[in-house]
């Protein structure tokens, strides 16, 4: 058993908030572009870098996607609702205010069911091998609100944080953003993990953001406290924008028995925003946490009330796509197992499955290639499965070669390799008939080989009759070897105990 998180008697708890930057085409008050990487301060405009005067106006679709996303995580709708100004300086919000919501948020009382390891958190880091556990985490609300810009710092490495100056672009400034604050129900890293893969798979299946976290469309904040079994709730630092799974989970590890630290040392805990280094695997002090009465909050003057009718809130919801628990049970009920259906759900591979599926593909064989081989290819590739070209249609094409007999496992990832290298512009067979892949089965021409192979390694071929079987693994080498590889494994075997025994 791993080492335990936290000495006895003291209990580990956080919240998470996950902002969540919607995929809309235009901002949340203007209509300015939302495309990620352009030239800095290119998508703006006197509304969305605070201009006097420019007045905002709320983006539709932006919310209905929240609504749509609210509604997966099982939450209920206000049927009004309205934006408030959030009031902190900060250089790279133009307006000194953030417009959000406050009192009343658009989603409130959801949950979401998280699968964990057996024993996570009791003891455990890892949890326990083979069986997990499922948990619920509440969530308190979903509510809506503006991103930032984004600050570069650049110049002289000598000075302060490695710059002398520092750029904004405004470009994010205004990009619709969710925030889903859960309730403090999560009592260990691992929980924690589970917590946001979920959510990171809902939001992907929702198609209100791609989720990518290394871009900054999907950033978790952690809200980390202990205390002694049975006692309140301690004071919590805010860990800010942990940017992958990962780092979320040994953030909150490492902040938690910083924390037990401190107070067995007699000290107190400030409420407090921290940084995660990681690099050095450490939180650092940022600034003393502000309090709800620093911001000011107030109602929007220049924006309306947000209504949400129960007729349009069952239209919406009749949009509801199949969820990632959904669809890990549907592949497991067809036979793929456990881990890999949560490999090919959690990855957003689970459309290419259905493809392949479609034309014809065992789903068993289907998920472990995309768990496996294809995963495995694209990350080496450092790419995204939809960026490779590589489909359901190029899948069911290359596992059908396999069950013909045209091409080996082995000759099979390389012919993967190739239709990935080509983004999806050649097929499996094209690629096989290029490189001359395709594997030798042919029972002519494999016989002539198979029998010079015995002619040539007497002394192996005596070893086998004389009982010693593995021997014949020397013999398919040689075949292979003649063949470049290319000679079909359980061909050659029969041809080669028939060679032998006669």
């Amino acid at each position: 058993m791993s080492e335990s998180l936290l000495p006895d008697g003291w209990e580990l708890v956080v919240g998470l908030e996950v902002h969540v930057e919607l995929q809309t085409n235009t901002k949340m008050w203007c209509g300015c572009s939302t495309e990620f990487g352009d030239e800095p301060n290119t998508n703006v405009c006197p509304v969305c870098t605070g201009q006097p005067g420019a007045l905002p106006v709320a983006n539709e679709q932006a919310i209905e996607d929240a609504t749509l996303l609210g509604l997966s995580l099982n939450g209920g709708v206000a049927e009004v609702c309205r934006f408030h100004r959030k009031n902190y300086f900060y250089p790279d919000l133009a307006k000194n205010y953030q417009i959000s919501q406050y009192d009343v948020p658009l989603i409130h009382d959801g949950y979401l069911d998280v699968d964990v390891p057996s024993g996570a958190g009791r003891g455990s880091e890892e949890g326990e091998g083979g069986s997990v556990e499922t948990r619920r985490v509440r969530i308190e609300r979903l509510h809506m609100e503006e991103d930032t810009g984004k600050s570069l710092h650049v110049g002289d490495t000598g000075r302060l944080h490695g710059a002398d100056r520092s750029l904004i672009d405004y470009n994010r400034c205004g990009i619709p953003l969710l925030e889903v604050v859960s309730r403090p129900d999560i009592h260990d890293p691992e929980t924690a993990q589970a917590y946001l893969r979920e959510l990171q798979g809902i939001v992907r299946a929702t198609g209100v953001s791609d989720a990518r976290m290394e871009e900054g469309s999907i950033r978790c904040d952690a809200n980390v406290s202990v205390r002694r079994h049975g006692e309140e709730l301690g004071t919590r630092t805010e860990i800010k924008n942990l940017n992958s799974v990962r780092s979320l989970g040994r953030a909150v590890r490492y902040e938690a028995r910083r924390q037990v630290e401190v107070l067995e040392d007699g000290g107190t805990i400030r409420m407090e925003t921290r940084h995660w280094d990681e690099s050095k695997g450490v939180t650092e002090t940022l600034r003393v946490k502000e309090s709800v009465t620093d911001y000011r909050y107030f109602p929007d003057p220049d924006l309306v009330e947000v209504v949400s009718s129960p007729a349009k809130v069952e239209a919406i919801r009749s949009r509801v796509p199949e969820l990632p628990a959904a669809a890990r049970t549907r592949l497991r009920e067809q036979g793929v197992p456990a881990e890999q259906a949560a490999a090919v759900v959690g990855s957003g591979s689970l459309p290419t499955f259905d493809a392949a599926l479609a034309a014809g593909a065992d789903p068993v064989a289907a998920g472990n290639w995309l768990a496996g081989d294809v995963a495995g290819q694209l990350t080496a590739a450092e790419l995204d499965l939809e960026d490779s070209g590589f489909t359901g249609d190029h899948l069911a094409e290359l596992l059908g070669l396999i069950d013909d007999g045209t091409l080996s496992t082995k000759l099979a990832k390389q012919v993967l390799a190739g239709v990935i290298q080509a983004r999806g512009a050649k097929g499996p067979t094209e690629v096989a008939d290029e490189q001359g892949l395709k594997q030798v089965s042919d029972e002519g021409e494999l016989r002539t080989i198979v029998d010079q192979v015995v002619a040539d390694n007497e002394g192996t071929v005596a070893d086998i009759r004389g009982g010693n079987d593995k021997a014949i693994g020397a013999l398919v080498g040689q075949v292979m070897k003649a063949t470049k590889g290319q000679a079909d494994p359980r061909k050659t075997n029969e041809l080669l105990r028939e060679a032998i025994e006669n």
